[in-house]
C-alpha cells in the first residue's frame, strides 16, 4: 500500500518513487504530478518504514491510517483546527500515542498525508490484507 511513497524533508506533498538514476531517484509529486531528481543528500523517507511512537512500542504508519479510515468510513479528514483538536482526535485513532514525543506538527503532517493519499486512492487495506494472509498460508505450507 504504502510502498513506493515518499516524504522528503523541504518539499510539500509526497512522493512516488518512479526511477532510479546514478546518484539519485526519480520522484513523482503525488501533489503536481512533476518529475524530478532526489538525490542521497536529500532526506528522504518511505513511508512503510515511518512509525508513531506509543508508550510501549511503535505503531507503523500504516495502521494508524487504517485507523484514521475505520474513523472516517474511508473518507477524507475534514479540517481539524487547534492543536488540542487535533491532540484529541489522536487520542481516539491511536490512544497509547507518546504525548512526549509525538508532535502536533506530526499529527497535522499524518492527516495532510492521509487526506492526499486517500485523494489518490493509494489506501487500499483490503490488498494488504489479502497478501499478509496469503505470505501466512505460505508459512504454514513450507
Amino acid at each position: 500500500m504504502l510502498k513506493g511513497i515518499m516524504s522528503i524533508a523541504g518539499q510539500p506533498g509526497l512522493f512516488k518513487l518512479v526511477a532510479e538514476a546514478k546518484n539519485s531517484i526519480i520522484v513523482e509529486s503525488l501533489v503536481t504530478g512533476k518529475r524530478m531528481p532526489a538525490y542521497s543528500t536529500a532526506k528522504i523517507s518511505a513511508l512503510e518504514d515511518i512509525a508513531i511512537f506509543t508508550e510501549t512500542s511503535e505503531v507503523p504508519l500504516k495502521d494508524v491510517l487504517k485507523s484514521i479510515s475505520e474513523k472516517e468510513n474511508g473518507a477524507a479528514v475534514a479540517k481539524i483546527g487547534s492543536g488540542n483538536e487535533l491532540k484529541a482526535y489522536f487520542e481516539e485513532i491511536l490512544p497509547e500515542y507518546d504525548k512526549d514525543r509525538v508532535y502536533v506538527s506530526d499529527m497535522k503532517k499524518i492527516i495532510q498525508w492521509y487526506n492526499l493519499l486517500q485523494s489518490k486512492e493509494l489506501l487500499n487495506f483490503e490488498e494488504e490484507e489479502t497478501s499478509e494472509s496469503e505470505i501466512n498460508e505460505e508459512e504454514k505450507n513450507a
